[in-house]
């Protein structure tokens, strides 16, 4: 589907408000799984979206000690990427943890974790996959791999493969 998943870090975080107020303004599909009711019905709903988006972001910023998402963020690209996959997917790790999140058990770990996963994506070769280190770049990036898909989108119906789409 030509559309941005806006996956990663979820509960309180407000990182979204600025990517659907500019990709509204630009008329760009997005997907937000961030729903006040969630139901069971949702998990189908987000599955599909994070198998079908042509571009997926995955910012796990540093409001939580995400041991959930950063345990997610390698098994959900490597479980959606295909080898013929033409989708894109941007991922941010925030390095820093907020200091109100001061179990230093929890801390230790998340910090841990986030430098491991953050190397092994960097280590990945994989055409579209792109590691930023911030939210701005994570937009503009975003929309540029919206557009491009925007573009090439209509070429499909020539590749046998891909007109069942």
């Amino acid at each position: 589907m030509l559309t941005i998943g806006l996956f990663g870090t979820c509960g309180g975080s407000k990182w979204r408000v600025p990517f659907i107020e500019s990709f509204e303004k630009m008329g760009i599909s997005f997907f937000n799984p961030q729903v006040e009711e969630w139901d069971p019905s949702c998990a189908e709903i987000e599955a599909r979206h994070l198998a079908e988006d042509k571009v997926i972001l995955f910012p796990i910023t540093g409001e939580t000690y995400a041991t959930g998402s950063l345990s997610e963020v390698g098994f959900s690209i490597l479980g959606a990427i295909r080898l013929d996959d033409r989708r894109d997917f941007v991922v941010m790790i925030e390095k820093d943890l907020d200091p109100v999140l001061d179990d230093e058990t929890a801390r230790k770990e998340s910090l841990r974790a986030r430098a491991l996963v953050s190397e092994h994506l960097r280590k990945l070769r994989l055409n579209n996959l792109y590691v930023v280190d911030n939210l701005e770049d994570m937009q503009e990036l975003a929309i540029k791999l919206y557009r491009a898909a925007e573009i090439v989108a209509p070429l499909e119906k020539f590749n046998p493969h891909r007109k069942s789409r």
